[in-house]
């Protein structure tokens, strides 16, 4: 636990109360595409604006970013709250980052450009934002078949190197996301900041165990006579 962490029983989660918990924060994660599906089918006046597809794309896009930084957030949370079940939800929220994320792709390939397959290729090889994020989604794949526990189990410790490709994941998904936007880029500053953060805390919390282990080491013997 850090030293900067919250006494453990300032909201301690029991493993009952975990199991309302999930469905509840599951639903919470599917409440963005259910907006999206309500806003596309016009109900109660919603709309998606002047330009539906647009706007279908992006929003399923930013909120496949958003899930990304969210999943990137548990460790530190954890760490600093010494909530540690926090972590029994990570697997949901990068699975809901690539819910939303396939679902972005998929918008752009039946939506955006009607399946033209020849067009989509020329995309990706030619326009450097798709390329980003069409590399991002590759690598997002391996990730989302393997986040079971049996997977984890057989895997060992290469499922921990295997998932650390979500960093370069993320890494790419605000690249894309910078890249996209032409003229007002504060959004996706702002999601860059986020991530500079996120990722910055991991080098300094890999900083610091290093120190202590460091610190931990015993000293050689002073071998020189005496």
């Amino acid at each position: 636990m850090s030293d900067h962490s919250f006494p453990a029983t300032a909201w301690a989660v029991t493993p009952a109360s975990l199991r309302w918990l999930k469905p509840v924060l599951f639903t919470l994660c599917l409440v963005p595409w259910l907006k999206l599906l309500a806003e596309t089918l016009g109900l109660a006046g919603m709309s998606l604006g002047a330009n539906p597809v647009e706007a279908l794309i992006h929003r399923c896009g930013l909120w496949g970013l958003n899930f990304l930084l969210i999943t990137l957030s548990v460790t530190p949370l954890r760490v600093v709250t010494g909530q540690h079940w926090l972590a029994r939800l990570r697997r949901m929220f990068g699975l809901f980052a690539f819910f939303y994320i396939v679902l972005h792709f998929l918008l752009y390939v039946g939506l955006d450009q009607r399946f033209a397959l020849g067009v989509i290729i020329e995309d990706i090889a030619k326009r450097p934002f798709i390329t980003l994020g069409f590399t991002a989604l590759l690598l997002l794949i391996p990730l989302a078949l393997t986040s079971t526990a049996a997977m984890m189990r057989r895997l060992g410790r290469r499922w921990v190197q295997l998932h650390r490709l979500v960093y370069v994941i993320a890494i790419l998904g605000v690249w894309h996301f910078y890249w996209q936007v032409k003229l007002d880029t504060l959004q996706p500053s702002v999601y860059s900041a986020m991530l500079a953060g996120l990722l910055g805390y991991r080098v300094w919390a890999r900083w610091r165990r290093v120190r202590r282990a460091a610190r931990r080491r015993p000293s050689s013997p002073d071998t020189r006579g005496g």
